[in-house]
């Protein structure tokens, strides 16, 4: 049983994929730790294993071997519902293309993932979407469709999404992938500050810029973990955005 505080463990973890009669590793006898409170940026050239594994913390895929322990419980071998209670209760998942439902408020596109929740939490999906948008900055946009939001605004609504279930882990993939570098500096703005509010969070970059605003780096080659270290001077989204202001 982990330790309670880590979120995230995974030991000796293997995923091979068959592409006609080959064999493809994706993953190689990967061992990894996250604790709660921690902000990770998972790095990686294209086919080094990233997206196989957020997939695979993500809960949306299941490693060949090897173990996975979510908040300490072990997930590898759980059958598809359980493991779809466990994407909507403990997972917020944010991607670069924002995923939003164009005809629909941001109230509405932040109210859907409780409709899905089928635990006894009896969360409001009015009251907890709006708290989740005012978290976000954004309580005053309720009402706006994502084409009357900005780039930056639409990430928000999806960020406030994956917020209203109240996670214990937020993924995101590429969030800044398709925002521009000072609304990219916004976005991990209110990363870092979720972040210090305690959630712990695992961000996908291909970017090293990108990178610095995170605690830690971790980096996959091949399907094999290479690197593992803390930030150095790590860079403050907040301090960089009075920076440019004042530019």
């Amino acid at each position: 049983m982990a330790a309670a505080n880590t979120v995230i463990r995974l030991s000796g973890l293997d995923k091979t994929y068959l592409m006609g009669r080959n064999e493809v590793h994706a993953l190689r006898d990967l061992d990894l730790r996250i604790d709660a409170g921690e902000m990770v940026a998972v790095m990686g050239a294209s086919g080094s294993g990233k997206s196989t594994l957020m997939n695979i913390v993500g809960c949306l895929d299941r490693p060949t071997s090897g173990t996975y322990e979510l908040d300490g419980e072990r997930v590898e071998g759980l059958d598809r519902n359980r493991l779809a209670d466990i994407r909507n209760r403990r997972i917020g998942f944010v991607f670069q293309g924002f995923n939003l439902l164009s005809r629909t408020s941001a109230q509405e596109n932040v109210e859907l993932p409780l409709l899905y929740d089928r635990s006894d939490r009896g969360l409001d999906p009015v009251a907890a979407a709006r708290r989740a948008l005012e978290r976000v900055g954004l309580g005053d946009r309720r009402d706006h469709q994502p084409n009357e939001l900005s780039g930056g605004q639409q990430q928000r609504v999806a960020i406030a999404r994956a917020l209203v279930t109240e996670p214990s882990l937020l993924l995101a993939d590429e969030p800044t992938g398709n925002l521009d570098s000072n609304t990219s500096i916004e976005v991990l703005a209110l990363f870092q500050e979720l972040n210090a509010q305690g959630l712990t969070i695992v961000m996908v970059t291909h970017e090293t810029d990108i990178a610095r605003y995170a605690r830690r780096i971790v980096e996959l080659r091949d399907g094999r973990l290479v690197r593992d270290e803390p930030v150095p001077d790590r860079r403050s989204a907040k301090d960089d955005l009075t920076a440019l202001a004042a530019a």
